[in-house]
């Protein structure tokens, strides 16, 4: 009798991450402080790391009652294809934190600038922040085709359909 050979194809499939943080600053933080803190946040967008540009900053809460806010002033949500994308989006240059006045190096064509760098989190949050929570999570694969934004996009002109329960 032949032995019986088994093949298992290893089915692995790249999840999209989910990041979320919600930000509240310190009472004496100006208005003026914030709105650059949105504004230079809603740039980290343009990271390559950022699955279709989907990152989103929104505040104040429109929470009602309020006092479920937990007073959170700002959110931000933002997509990522895998673990790698998020990792690579948190040790941005533009989203790292760095301590104050540490030289950074930067090798561009032979180049070497010694100059630090502007930081979202280490100029506008960390020095102002009274609290951050920041909550991460991989999309459930029944629900990825929510995630899959250029396929999304495609669909809307005919409408969108979700799975039949009896295929989740």
């Amino acid at each position: 009798m032949w032995p019986i050979l088994l093949l298992f194809r290893i089915h692995t499939v790249n999840m999209t991450l989910i990041h979320m943080v919600l930000f509240k600053f310190r009472p004496e933080v100006t208005t003026e402080h914030k709105e650059t803190f949105v504004r230079e946040l809603k740039k980290l967008k343009n990271l390559s790391c950022v699955k279709d540009n989907r990152l989103i900053v929104g505040g104040p809460s429109v929470t009602d009652p309020i006092e479920r806010s937990k007073d959170f002033e700002f959110a931000l949500l933002s997509y990522h294809e895998n673990r790698a994308a998020l990792d690579e989006y948190q040790a941005s240059k533009e989203h790292h934190w760095y301590r104050p006045r540490t030289l950074v190096y930067v090798v561009m064509s032979a180049c070497m600038l010694t100059k630090p760098l502007p930081r979202v989190t280490q100029t506008y949050m960390f020095p102002y922040k009274e609290d951050l929570c920041r909550f991460d999570f991989e999309v459930d694969e029944a629900d990825e085709y929510m995630c899959d934004f250029s396929k999304l996009a495609a669909k809307m002109a005919g409408g969108i359909s979700t799975p039949e329960e009896k295929d989740l």
